[in-house]
């Protein structure tokens, strides 16, 4: 089975507005290295932060042993801690409100089955070359819309 090292982050300009994601996806095998990003208008940082997750893993083309790094509790957490629970309760929280961006959770739900994932967060803008080339990359998603 292939392995793979993916950095995520996501950005937003506004919380609502204008945001992107970016990933890093780093093969050890021949060092080989994929850049993704893109951005959307209308959006949180959270779901940037989900978005980046769910495209590099949708990007592997086969079943692969991923270390994947993110800055963000939020994914970290919810994906190691709070999934268990919202899928016992139908999505909904603690306090019986529906989950935050349900869809995105269960798409990386799905794609997270798929693959054998070691999660690691790690602190932003620490100086993590992974890390603070996949938050250049969510930054450039931003800067695309931009540019259109």
């Amino acid at each position: 089975m292939k392995s793979v090292v993916i950095y995520t982050d996501g950005a937003c300009k506004g919380n609502p507005g204008p945001g992107g994601w970016g990933a890093l996806l780093k093969y050890p095998n021949g060092n080989a290295i994929k850049e993704l990003y893109d951005g959307e208008n209308d959006t949180t940082n959270n779901r940037m932060e989900l978005t980046a997750a769910i495209m590099a893993l949708e990007a592997l083309r086969e079943t692969c042993n991923v270390q994947l790094f993110t800055d963000s509790k939020y994914v970290q957490n919810g994906i190691q801690t709070w999934m268990k629970d919202w899928l016992k309760r139908d999505w909904k929280t603690a306090a019986k409100k529906p989950v935050k961006n349900k869809d995105l959770w269960q798409e990386l739900d799905k794609l997270s089955q798929k693959h054998h994932i070691v999660w690691h967060w790690v602190k932003g803008h620490s100086g993590d070359p992974g890390n603070e080339r996949a938050d250049q990359l969510a930054n450039m998603g931003i800067e695309k819309l931009e540019i259109s």
